[in-house]
């Protein structure tokens, strides 16, 4: 038997927290971005992280279950065609939560959650090289001496650069 949630819950009964949760995460996967409660951010952070992994497999039995949470096929059909691929290669952190500021009437703390934008090429070239170099790196222990050799050899100009920054400085103070 699943263990109950300790402490207070959002609306009082398990019923309507699920309710209160599924209800957050269409507005969410609707708008990409929606303005709620900090309590109600933190709680809804992992329910929807979880709904988009299972669009990400894609699966009918996947699709199934999103839909049995959420009850709107238009919601499910943009999670799975539209929001899930853009996430394909990222192994997680879907949603980001902001804070706000308190709620003008009863001062509750606000929060932004939003969907994180997808991974670039790019930024997925870079990361794939870093891990490579990392790879790399702890095959040989000999590439240690090469890094300290390129240091030397951008320290003159980073020398060269900061007196160029104080000539000009130098110039201008001339001149008032």
């Amino acid at each position: 038997m699943p263990q109950p949630k300790k402490g207070a819950r959002l609306g009082g009964s398990p019923a309507h927290q699920k309710l209160i949760l599924a209800n957050l995460a269409k507005s969410l996967f609707e708008h990409d971005k929606i303005t709620t409660t900090e309590a109600k951010a933190r709680l809804l952070r992992p329910y929807a992280e979880r709904l988009i992994t299972k669009a990400k497999k894609g699966d009918l039995h996947n699709r199934r279950q999103v839909l049995a949470v959420l009850g709107d096929k238009d919601i499910v059909f943009r999670l799975f065609d539209e929001i899930a691929p853009n996430y394909e290669n990222r192994p997680g952190g879907y949603t980001r939560i902001i804070k706000a500021g308190n709620r003008k009437g009863d001062n509750a703390p606000m929060a932004v959650i939003e969907l994180v934008e997808a991974l670039t090429v790019q930024q997925t070239a870079v990361r794939e090289a870093e891990a490579a170099t990392k790879r790399a790196s702890k095959k040989t222990a000999a590439p240690a001496p090469a890094p300290a050799a390129e240091v030397v050899e951008e320290a003159p100009a980073a020398e060269a650069e900061a007196e160029a920054v104080e000539a000009t400085e130098a110039e201008a103070a001339e001149k008032e």
